[in-house]
């Protein structure tokens, strides 16, 4: 890999080259405390009613950014390279710098927004977030997932699924054209939808890529000690941010490699990876540039794809497109993707239509308009997005005893602060250690903010007033799913709240409870059974609704689920990369404290365990405290 740049600061790298996009396009503007490129008041077509806003990690480029503009994108949010954005830098997008309307049109669809991103777990947990929060809000939200590399298989993938690749592109143009022609958000999120079920790529790659800012590390023979490739080596299925793919071919050349890609995409013996049958009589492929190969080379690979479509499969696209739409930074390899042409079911227009519909964004293939640059608009988006989230309106939802549940909640935060240390424990065998300090953090948050801000009765507004202290103090991939939980909470509160009596009782928590469990599941693949905390919520939910109620007996449910993690095989979380035999000595720390917390809403505390050197839960049969050594070996560390 090259690591030569002519800018090796990261952030003046990622800063710089958005300020950019507003100069080759003055129809766009920069929220750049936020990294949102959006379309500038008064730029969209006539009649739109659906704004479309994607984004992920810099080093994509011309994606995302550069894709907002007129029958595109409405706004992008970019993280730092090959990084998720946060949720609030969505959340940001959606609450303040595109057009949204949650009522009913005229027409009698939809208005609102619609949130198309790739399948990486940090894009969808963090984008997740920002559209719960925005749901939250009264906010008409749809959000699409796009997976389409079939470089790694089913077997490979497992619960996680197809990463997106470059075919997202085709999915942000079809739709964006559909947006432009003033379509529900219904009919623009189903047509969305269709095009990613009906998309498939694969991509193939010379070299990793070097991350301007990083240190370079290069060992003997020509070879990165980060696994890059030997000369004359090709990955193919390698991901867009160095990810392993399928298979390392040495000294093949084009055609040998482009028939092996095609046969990935369309060999339907191949059930590992034999996503999509290609029925119709109209498809379009997508030959995409990762950065760094010639246009001179691209155009023989273009030739030799289309040569060997027709030959192979008795594949004649309808439209090929070809260029650079989706880069690994100077990426030496290219994507191929196809696209089986379907009936969208929505009273016309067509994919194909769609897809040739005009488009005004400097990174796809039509040129900025001459009225656009003429009409030299100067107008931005000032609305303030910090994060403030204003008061909440009352919904009528009434808690019984706000004091009550006020004592209930403190004993449970107290709670997952009283078993921190097993906890941290537990994580040292089968995580990084962080699982229980996090909980912690963000229990003490919560208690300090209840000692300020005692509950006003009404449910939905007490428990809005304690999402933001939970993202604001809990980080990482938990604090995703308990924010993305909480929100939606909130909307389920709100929801139940007409149908309730204005009475905050047991059968209405668990209801809503239920429905934040089911939003989640949107958001992650985690079930019961994956080892995750997840491990200890579902049966609480569940032992909650059929008990009428019963807390005790839901907390005990779930401290029975979370102890049943012990010997559990993780198929999710950091768990999964450690390896070893920890996961048989200790439960899930996560579940594990999650219980600790469901113990203490029916008002079970720890207690010191008999020794008094460790801490156990009343009403637990087998939380026995697993005391946590490490010892040098020859080949690592080791933990028992």
């Amino acid at each position: 890999m090259s690591s030569k740049h002519f800018i090796n600061d990261p952030t003046h790298l990622v800063n710089s080259a958005l300020h950019a996009v507003t100069l080759t396009n003055p129809s766009v503007a920069l929220d750049a405390s936020n990294k949102i490129i959006y379309a500038r008041p008064g730029t969209s077509p006539d009649g739109q009613r659906v704004s479309i806003i994607s984004g992920g990690g810099s080093g994509h480029e011309p994606s995302f950014a550069a894709m907002v503009g007129k029958g595109l994108l409405s706004a992008a949010v970019a993280g730092t390279i090959f990084a998720s954005p946060s949720a609030e830098q969505v959340r940001a997008a959606i609450m303040g710098r595109v057009d949204h309307h949650s009522q009913p049109d005229s027409q009698g669809g939809d208005s609102g927004v619609l949130v198309t991103v790739m399948n990486y777990t940090g894009d969808v947990l963090n984008f997740g977030v920002a559209v719960e929060k925005a749901r939250a809000a009264g906010v008409n939200v749809e959000m699409v997932v796009v997976g389409d590399d079939v470089g790694v298989g089913r077997a490979k993938a497992g619960k996680v699924g197809r990463r997106g690749i470059a075919g997202t592109v085709l999915v942000h143009k079809i739709s964006g054209a559909l947006a432009a022609r003033g379509r529900s958000l219904q009919e623009v999120a189903k047509v969305a939808r269709l095009v990613s079920e009906n998309l498939v790529s694969v991509g193939a790659s010379l070299e990793h890529v070097h991350v301007p800012g990083r240190r370079n590390n290069t060992a003997k023979a020509g070879k990165e000690d980060d696994g890059g490739l030997e000369d004359g080596e090709v990955e193919i299925g390698m991901g867009i941010h160095n990810e392993p793919g399928s298979s390392r071919e040495k000294d093949i050349g084009l055609t040998q490699l482009v028939g092996k890609m095609l046969k990935q995409l369309l060999d339907q013996d191949d059930a590992d990876r034999a996503f999509l049958r290609v029925n119709s009589n109209e498809v379009v492929l997508l030959v995409n540039n990762l950065g760094g190969v010639s246009v001179l080379e691209m155009g023989g690979i273009v030739t030799e794809v289309v040569t060997q479509l027709e030959k192979a499969y008795n594949i004649k696209p309808v439209r090929i497109l070809a260029g650079t739409y989706m880069t690994s930074l100077n990426g030496l390899g290219f994507s191929i993707s196809l696209l089986n042409v379907v009936n969208t079911d929505i009273g016309g227009p067509g994919m194909i239509e769609l897809l040739d519909h005009p488009a005004e964004a400097t990174g796809w293939a039509a040129p900025i308009q001459k009225h656009t640059w003429e009409a030299k608009n100067m107008a931005t988006r000032e609305q303030d997005t910090d994060m403030i989230e204003g008061e909440t309106k009352p919904s009528g939802l009434k808690m019984a005893d706000p004091k009550a549940a006020h004592a209930v909640l403190k004993t449970a935060l107290e709670n997952v602060i009283q078993v921190e240390p097993e906890v941290t424990r537990y994580d040292t065998v089968v995580g990084d250690g962080d699982c229980g300090i996090g909980l912690k953090r963000g229990a003490e948050a919560v208690l300090k903010h209840l000692s300020e801000k005692p509950f006003t009765g009404d449910a939905v507004v007490d428990v809005a007033n304690i999402v933001p202290v939970v993202e604001k103090n809990m980080d990482g991939t938990s604090g995703a799913l308990y924010a993305i939980f909480l929100n939606s909470l909130v909307a389920a509160l709100r929801s139940q709240a007409s149908a309730s009596a204005g009475e905050a009782s047991p059968k209405v928590w668990a209801a809503a409870l239920r429905q934040s469990c089911e939003s989640l599941s949107k958001y992650t693949p985690a079930r019961p059974g994956d080892r995750t905390l997840v491990d200890a919520l579902y049966p609480f939910v569940e032992t909650l609704e059929k008990a009428d109620g019963d807390v005790k007996k839901a907390a005990e449910a779930a401290m029975s689920a979370a102890e049943g993690t012990k010997g559990m095989k993780a198929s999710l979380g950091r768990t999964v990369y450690i390896g070893g035999s920890g996961f048989e000595q200790v439960p899930d720390p996560g579940a594990w404290g999650l219980a600790a917390f469901f113990l203490g809403l029916a008002g079970i505390k720890p207690k010191p365990a008999e020794d008094g050197s460790k801490l156990a839960v009343h009403g637990s049969s087998k939380a026995g405290p697993v005391e946590v050594e490490s010892k040098p070996v020859d080949d690592g560390w080791e933990k028992v």
